[in-house]
Protein backbone atom coordinates (compact mmCIF):
# COMPACT_ATOMS: atom_id res chain seq x y z
CA UNK A 1 0.00 0.00 0.00
CA UNK A 2 1.02 3.73 -0.40
CA UNK A 3 1.23 6.29 1.93
CA UNK A 4 0.21 8.92 -0.86
CA UNK A 5 -1.43 8.70 -4.37
CA UNK A 6 -1.77 11.59 -6.31
CA UNK A 7 -3.85 11.47 -9.50
CA UNK A 8 -4.23 15.09 -11.58
CA UNK A 9 -4.70 17.09 -8.53
CA UNK A 10 -6.02 20.13 -9.47
CA UNK A 11 -7.03 23.52 -7.76
CA UNK A 12 -7.50 26.92 -9.15
CA UNK A 13 -7.30 30.58 -7.53
CA UNK A 14 -7.06 33.88 -8.96
CA UNK A 15 -3.43 34.19 -9.71
CA UNK A 16 -2.93 30.42 -9.18
CA UNK A 17 -3.63 27.24 -10.10
CA UNK A 18 -2.37 23.98 -9.02
CA UNK A 19 -2.32 22.34 -12.31
CA UNK A 20 -2.82 18.08 -12.43
CA UNK A 21 -0.62 17.32 -10.04
CA UNK A 22 0.28 13.20 -9.87
CA UNK A 23 2.88 11.79 -7.74
CA UNK A 24 2.97 9.03 -5.28
CA UNK A 25 4.89 8.20 -2.30
CA UNK A 26 5.40 4.98 -1.48
CA UNK A 27 5.09 3.19 2.15
CA UNK A 28 8.01 3.21 4.32
CA UNK A 29 9.35 6.34 2.44
CA UNK A 30 10.49 10.47 2.79
CA UNK A 31 9.47 12.32 0.39
CA UNK A 32 10.89 15.89 0.10
CA UNK A 33 8.14 18.21 -1.61
CA UNK A 34 10.47 21.58 -3.43
CA UNK A 35 9.56 24.67 -4.91
CA UNK A 36 9.68 28.37 -4.41
CA UNK A 37 7.04 30.68 -2.32
CA UNK A 38 3.92 30.14 -3.85
CA UNK A 39 5.09 27.33 -6.08
CA UNK A 40 2.11 25.17 -4.47
CA UNK A 41 3.73 23.05 -1.93
CA UNK A 42 1.28 24.46 1.19
CA UNK A 43 -1.55 23.91 -1.16
CA UNK A 44 -0.81 20.81 -1.94
CA UNK A 45 -0.47 20.00 1.59
CA UNK A 46 -3.49 21.30 2.80
CA UNK A 47 -5.95 19.13 -0.14
CA UNK A 48 -3.80 15.87 0.63
CA UNK A 49 -4.88 16.68 4.32
CA UNK A 50 -8.95 18.00 2.86
CA UNK A 51 -8.44 21.11 4.65
CA UNK A 52 -9.43 23.10 1.24
CA UNK A 53 -11.72 21.66 -1.69
CA UNK A 54 -10.04 20.20 -4.52
CA UNK A 55 -11.12 21.32 -7.98
CA UNK A 56 -10.39 18.29 -9.63
CA UNK A 57 -8.58 14.71 -9.65
CA UNK A 58 -8.31 11.83 -7.14
CA UNK A 59 -5.91 12.23 -3.75
CA UNK A 60 -5.60 8.82 -1.61
CA UNK A 61 -3.95 8.57 1.84
CA UNK A 62 -3.35 5.27 3.90
CA UNK A 63 -5.30 3.39 1.25
CA UNK A 64 -8.44 5.60 2.03
CA UNK A 65 -9.88 8.49 0.11
CA UNK A 66 -8.64 11.48 1.54
CA UNK A 67 -11.95 12.66 2.26
CA UNK A 68 -12.61 9.56 4.68
CA UNK A 69 -9.46 8.67 5.90
CA UNK A 70 -8.77 8.50 9.61
CA UNK A 71 -6.68 11.53 11.24
CA UNK A 72 -5.43 9.50 13.64
CA UNK A 73 -3.10 7.96 11.57
CA UNK A 74 -1.55 11.37 10.36
CA UNK A 75 0.61 13.29 12.39
CA UNK A 76 0.82 17.12 10.83
CA UNK A 77 2.99 20.29 11.47
CA UNK A 78 1.98 22.89 9.59
CA UNK A 79 4.16 26.16 9.07
CA UNK A 80 2.52 27.90 11.81
CA UNK A 81 2.22 25.89 14.33
CA UNK A 82 -1.21 27.05 17.03
CA UNK A 83 -1.73 26.24 20.24
CA UNK A 84 -3.42 28.42 22.17
CA UNK A 85 -1.11 30.94 23.76
CA UNK A 86 -1.22 30.23 28.10
CA UNK A 87 -1.02 26.79 27.19
CA UNK A 88 2.39 24.94 28.30
CA UNK A 89 3.63 21.45 27.39
CA UNK A 90 1.69 19.62 30.27
CA UNK A 91 -1.64 21.05 29.48
CA UNK A 92 -1.24 20.67 25.66
CA UNK A 93 -0.38 16.55 26.61
CA UNK A 94 -3.71 16.58 28.54
CA UNK A 95 -5.70 17.66 25.94
CA UNK A 96 -4.15 15.64 23.42
CA UNK A 97 -5.06 13.03 25.36
CA UNK A 98 -8.91 13.76 24.60
CA UNK A 99 -8.20 14.25 20.53
CA UNK A 100 -6.04 10.97 19.70
CA UNK A 101 -7.27 7.21 21.06
CA UNK A 102 -4.14 5.96 20.39
CA UNK A 103 -2.05 9.44 22.08
CA UNK A 104 1.05 7.86 23.94
CA UNK A 105 2.06 10.32 26.81
CA UNK A 106 5.39 8.65 27.35
CA UNK A 107 6.48 9.32 23.35
CA UNK A 108 5.15 12.77 23.98
CA UNK A 109 7.80 13.70 27.10
CA UNK A 110 10.22 11.10 25.59
CA UNK A 111 10.31 13.46 22.55
CA UNK A 112 9.43 16.75 24.54
CA UNK A 113 13.16 15.69 26.63
CA UNK A 114 14.88 14.88 23.15
CA UNK A 115 13.57 18.30 21.64
CA UNK A 116 14.54 20.02 24.77
CA UNK A 117 11.25 22.05 24.87
CA UNK A 118 10.89 23.87 27.85
CA UNK A 119 8.17 22.64 30.31
CA UNK A 120 7.13 26.00 32.50
CA UNK A 121 6.99 28.07 29.79
CA UNK A 122 3.72 29.39 27.88
CA UNK A 123 2.88 28.88 24.14
CA UNK A 124 3.05 32.44 23.99
CA UNK A 125 6.75 32.84 24.86
CA UNK A 126 8.17 30.33 22.53
CA UNK A 127 10.40 31.15 19.45
CA UNK A 128 9.36 30.13 16.27
CA UNK A 129 11.97 27.16 16.74
CA UNK A 130 10.53 26.05 19.99
CA UNK A 131 7.21 26.03 18.75
CA UNK A 132 8.28 23.73 15.58
CA UNK A 133 9.95 21.69 18.29
CA UNK A 134 6.61 21.10 20.22
CA UNK A 135 4.48 20.52 17.10
CA UNK A 136 7.07 17.56 16.15
CA UNK A 137 6.42 16.34 19.84
CA UNK A 138 2.84 16.40 19.51
CA UNK A 139 3.14 15.09 16.00
CA UNK A 140 5.01 11.67 17.10
CA UNK A 141 3.07 10.43 19.92
CA UNK A 142 0.03 9.44 18.48
CA UNK A 143 1.12 6.63 17.11
CA UNK A 144 0.77 7.65 13.33
CA UNK A 145 1.81 5.98 9.77
CA UNK A 146 2.32 8.78 7.90
CA UNK A 147 3.75 12.66 8.84
CA UNK A 148 2.80 15.17 6.89
CA UNK A 149 5.33 18.05 7.49
CA UNK A 150 5.18 21.75 5.79
CA UNK A 151 8.41 23.61 6.69
CA UNK A 152 8.76 21.80 10.40
CA UNK A 153 12.61 22.49 9.96
CA UNK A 154 11.96 26.06 9.20
CA UNK A 155 13.20 28.39 12.60
CA UNK A 156 15.55 25.43 13.83
CA UNK A 157 19.51 25.60 14.57
CA UNK A 158 21.30 23.69 12.42
CA UNK A 159 22.08 21.23 15.55
CA UNK A 160 18.60 20.91 16.34
CA UNK A 161 17.51 20.22 12.93
CA UNK A 162 20.17 17.28 12.64
CA UNK A 163 18.75 15.72 15.56
CA UNK A 164 14.90 16.42 14.11
CA UNK A 165 16.57 14.32 10.52
CA UNK A 166 17.57 11.83 12.81
CA UNK A 167 14.04 11.30 14.24
CA UNK A 168 12.34 11.44 11.40
CA UNK A 169 14.83 9.04 9.94
CA UNK A 170 14.21 6.44 13.22
CA UNK A 171 10.71 7.08 12.22
CA UNK A 172 10.81 5.30 9.13
CA UNK A 173 12.74 2.36 10.49
CA UNK A 174 9.60 0.61 10.73
CA UNK A 175 8.35 0.12 6.74
CA UNK A 176 4.50 1.52 7.41
CA UNK A 177 5.76 4.72 8.42
CA UNK A 178 6.19 7.47 6.23
CA UNK A 179 6.96 11.01 5.75
CA UNK A 180 6.16 13.97 3.37
CA UNK A 181 8.09 17.01 4.01
CA UNK A 182 8.14 20.31 2.41
CA UNK A 183 11.05 22.38 3.01
CA UNK A 184 13.51 25.43 1.54
CA UNK A 185 16.35 24.16 3.07
CA UNK A 186 17.03 21.62 0.78
CA UNK A 187 20.54 20.20 2.36
CA UNK A 188 17.97 18.73 4.93
CA UNK A 189 15.83 16.87 2.10
CA UNK A 190 19.25 15.73 0.62
CA UNK A 191 20.18 14.55 3.67
CA UNK A 192 17.17 11.49 4.16
CA UNK A 193 15.29 11.74 1.73
CA UNK A 194 14.08 9.09 -0.63
CA UNK A 195 12.42 10.83 -3.38
CA UNK A 196 12.07 14.42 -4.23
CA UNK A 197 9.33 16.67 -6.15
CA UNK A 198 9.98 19.73 -7.58
CA UNK A 199 7.20 22.41 -8.03
CA UNK A 200 7.35 25.32 -9.98
CA UNK A 201 4.44 27.58 -10.22
CA UNK A 202 1.86 24.97 -9.84
CA UNK A 203 3.49 22.34 -12.27
CA UNK A 204 5.08 19.00 -11.12
CA UNK A 205 8.78 19.26 -12.83
CA UNK A 206 9.78 16.17 -11.86
CA UNK A 207 9.10 12.95 -8.84
CA UNK A 208 12.18 11.30 -8.76
CA UNK A 209 13.68 8.60 -6.67
CA UNK A 210 16.99 10.30 -5.21
CA UNK A 211 19.54 8.61 -5.86
CA UNK A 212 18.01 7.91 -9.44
CA UNK A 213 18.19 12.15 -9.60
CA UNK A 214 22.49 11.62 -9.16
CA UNK A 215 22.60 9.15 -11.79
CA UNK A 216 20.68 11.07 -14.68
CA UNK A 217 21.10 14.95 -14.23
CA UNK A 218 25.19 16.19 -13.97
CA UNK A 219 27.04 19.57 -15.12
CA UNK A 220 28.80 20.53 -17.89
CA UNK A 221 30.93 23.61 -18.41
CA UNK A 222 31.57 24.40 -21.88
CA UNK A 223 31.97 27.35 -24.23
CA UNK A 224 28.92 28.45 -26.04
CA UNK A 225 29.94 26.53 -29.27
CA UNK A 226 30.15 23.69 -27.75
CA UNK A 227 26.72 23.84 -25.80
CA UNK A 228 25.10 24.58 -29.30
CA UNK A 229 25.94 20.99 -30.02
CA UNK A 230 23.91 19.59 -27.56
CA UNK A 231 20.24 18.39 -27.91
CA UNK A 232 18.23 21.04 -26.40
CA UNK A 233 15.84 18.00 -25.13
CA UNK A 234 19.05 16.91 -23.30
CA UNK A 235 19.30 20.86 -21.11
CA UNK A 236 17.54 20.97 -18.01
CA UNK A 237 18.73 24.28 -17.19
CA UNK A 238 21.73 26.69 -17.95
CA UNK A 239 23.49 29.90 -16.99
CA UNK A 240 25.70 31.96 -19.13
CA UNK A 241 28.84 34.27 -17.79
CA UNK A 242 31.64 35.32 -19.71
CA UNK A 243 33.60 32.68 -18.92
CA UNK A 244 31.43 30.42 -20.62
CA UNK A 245 28.56 28.16 -20.08
CA UNK A 246 26.81 25.63 -16.97
CA UNK A 247 24.20 23.67 -17.72
CA UNK A 248 22.31 20.79 -16.09
CA UNK A 249 21.78 18.08 -18.54
CA UNK A 250 20.54 14.59 -18.84
CA UNK A 251 23.50 12.41 -18.92
CA UNK A 252 22.76 9.43 -21.57
CA UNK A 253 22.19 12.35 -23.83
CA UNK A 254 25.20 13.95 -23.84
CA UNK A 255 27.57 12.97 -26.68
CA UNK A 256 30.96 11.93 -25.70
CA UNK A 257 34.37 14.43 -24.79
CA UNK A 258 32.29 16.33 -22.32
CA UNK A 259 33.36 16.12 -18.77
CA UNK A 260 29.95 15.74 -16.70
CA UNK A 261 30.09 16.48 -12.99
CA UNK A 262 27.94 15.24 -10.32
CA UNK A 263 25.46 17.46 -8.97
CA UNK A 264 23.70 18.15 -5.80
CA UNK A 265 19.83 18.46 -5.58
CA UNK A 266 20.05 21.73 -4.95
CA UNK A 267 22.02 22.97 -8.01
CA UNK A 268 19.33 20.71 -10.10
CA UNK A 269 16.59 22.27 -8.53
CA UNK A 270 17.59 26.00 -8.89
CA UNK A 271 18.87 25.53 -12.47
CA UNK A 272 15.62 23.48 -13.28
CA UNK A 273 13.71 27.11 -12.12
CA UNK A 274 15.78 29.13 -13.78
CA UNK A 275 15.54 27.27 -17.09
CA UNK A 276 11.84 27.71 -17.12
CA UNK A 277 11.89 31.50 -16.95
Amino acid sequence: MNAIEIKGLTKVYSGFKLDELTLTLPSGCIMGLIGENGAGKSTTIKLILNMVKKDAGQVTVLGEDNTICSKENIGVVMDEVGFPECLKVEQVEKIMQGIYRNWDKDAYYKNINRLSVPLNKPFKDFSRGMKMKLGIAVALSHNAKLLILDEATSGLDPVVRDEVLDIFADFTRDEGHSILLSSHIVSDLEKICDYIAFINKGKLMLCEEKDALYEQYGMIHCSPDEFMAIEPSAIKGKKESHYGVEAIVLREAIPGGFNISPINIEELFVFMVKGGR
